[in-house]
C-alpha cells in the first residue's frame, strides 16, 4: 500500500467546493518580444503592503521563460480584472536553467513561510538535464535570491535516487509539518518523472521500489525546522519521500500534478491539483490530443502524505474559453488568494497562452470515491 492510499477502504468525501469562471486577467501584449509565446501559469502573493501580486511565466520566441512580476487590478466587487506590470524578478542566468535548444525559469509558485518570515519561490528550471526544481526566497517580493536546485537525499528504502528524475510542479506547506519521524519539518509537493523515453532506450523503466504505476503522480519531501533555521539553504537539501496520490479517475488517467500550494482548512490542507488525458480529440479540430484539467484534495494535517478528501469529478475542465492557444484545451491552476469568508480567487493558466481567474467558493459535502486499500 501507498501512502497515497487509505486504509480500510472507507468512502471519503470530496472536498467542499466549486469553481466558477471570473475572465483573463493577463495576456501577451502585442509586439512584447518577452511575451511573444504567451503569459501564463502565475505564482501569486499578498505583499506586506496587502496588494496581491502575480508572478507569470513569460514566454519568449523558443520558448525561452522568465517569471514576471505583476499587481492585479480589481473592480468596486473585487473581481480581478487586469494587472499593472512591474518587470522581471527571475532570469534564467544560471547554467542549470539553460539547455543547449533554449533556456527557462517556469511554472513559479510562491508561499509566504511566515516562521521563517520570507517568501519561498518554487520553480521549474528547464536545464541540461530537462527540468528540475529550484527554490528562491525574498522579503518583499521584489529581489529575489537563489538557494539553488534542490537536492533528495538517497532514500535506500527507494532502491533509487531521486536526483536521477526531472521534477516540476513543486509547492512548499507554509508552515512546518509533522515530519516521517514526527519531528517538525519543512515540506515541499512535488512530481518526479520516470515515464520518459530515454528509460525506454536504456532497456525498460527504473521506478522507484514499491511504485508499479509509472504514470507521473504528486510526491512529498521534507526538510528539517532545525536544519532550515540553522541554514536557510537547507530548505533544498530533502529526505523522507513520500508519494502522495496518483492518478485514479478517468479526467486524471495519463498524470496528475501539484497546483495551487497548500493553505490551511478545517478539513487538512486543501491543493488543487491538474489531471490529464491524453490519446483521443476531445473535440473536433482539437490541435493536441491532450486535455488539463484541475480538481482538488485535502491532505492530512498529521501525515501530508495521506489524502483525506479528494474530488472524483473535475472542479474546471477546458471549455470553449481554453480551446484557443499554444497548447489548447488545458486549465492549469498555479496560484490561489485565500479570503476572510473560506473561499478564494485561483489563478490559472489558459491553453499555455493567457492567465484566467475563478472564484472557489464552499459548498455541502458530497460523496467521491472511495480510496481503497
Amino acid at each position: 500500500m501507498t501512502s497515497a492510499q487509505a486504509s480500510g477502504g472507507a468512502v471519503v468525501k470530496a472536498p467542499p467546493y466549486r469553481l466558477d469562471r471570473l475572465g483573463v486577467v493577463m495576456q501577451p501584449l502585442p509586439g512584447e518580444d518577452s511575451e511573444a509565446e504567451g503569459v501564463l501559469n502565475p505564482a501569486c502573493a499578498r505583499g506586506r503592503d496587502g496588494e496581491l501580486y502575480l508572478f507569470p511565466r513569460l514566454v519568449a520566441k523558443g520558448n525561452f521563460s522568465r517569471v514576471g512580476r505583476a499587481r492585479v487590478t480589481f473592480d468596486n466587487e473585487s473581481k480581478p480584472i487586469g494587472v499593472e506590470r512591474l518587470g522581471v524578478v527571475l532570469e534564467p542566468d544560471q547554467a542549470w536553467e539553460q539547455n543547449a535548444i533554449t533556456a527557462g525559469v517556469e511554472d513559479p509558485r510562491i508561499t509566504f513561510v511566515e516562521s521563517l518570515d520570507v517568501y519561498v519561490m518554487a520553480y521549474s528550471a528547464y536545464g541540461p538535464l530537462g527540468p528540475r526544481i529550484g527554490l528562491a526566497v525574498s522579503k518583499d517580493l521584489e529581489e529575489w535570491e537563489r538557494l539553488g536546485p534542490t537536492s533528495f537525499d538517497y532514500e535506500p528504502s527507494l532502491k533509487t535516487d531521486l536526483n536521477l528524475y526531472p521534477n516540476k510542479d513543486a509547492m512548499v506547506f507554509p508552515e512546518p509539518v509533522p515530519g516521517p519521524d514526527g519531528k517538525p519539518a519543512y515540506a515541499m509537493l512535488h512530481r518526479p518523472m520516470w515515464d520518459l523515453s530515454w528509460m525506454s532506450k536504456m532497456g525498460g523503466q527504473s521506478m522507484p521500489a514499491g511504485v508499479s504505476d509509472p504514470r507521473q503522480s504528486i510526491w512529498v519531501s521534507f526538510a528539517p525546522v532545525a536544519a532550515v533555521r540553522a541554514d536557510l539553504r537547507a530548505l533544498v537539501r530533502l529526505g523522507g519521500h513520500r508519494q502522495v496520490a496518483q492518478p485514479e479517475h478517468p479526467w486524471e488517467a495519463t498524470k496528475i500534478g501539484g497546483g495551487t500550494p497548500p493553505v490551511r482548512i478545517p478539513e487538512g490542507w486543501l491543493i488543487l491539483y491538474h489531471g490529464v488525458t491524453s490519446g483521443a480529440d476531445p473535440h473536433p479540430g482539437a490541435q493536441v490530443s491532450v486535455r488539463y484539467s484541475a480538481g482538488a484534495m485535502v491532505l492530512d494535517p498529521e501525515d501530508v502524505s495521506r489524502v483525506l478528501l479528494r474530488t472524483q469529478v473535475a472542479l474546471l475542465e477546458p471549455g470553449r474559453e481554453e480551446r484557443d492557444g499554444i497548447v489548447p484545451d488545458v486549465v492549469f491552476p498555479t496560484a490561489i488568494d485565500m479570503s476572510e469568508d473560506g473561499g478564494a480567487a485561483v489563478y490559472y493558466g489558459i491553453a499555455d497562452s493567457r492567465i484566467g481567474a475563478d472564484r472557489l467558493t464552499r459548498t455541502p459535502y458530497t460523496f467521491a470515491s472511495p480510496v481503497v486499500a
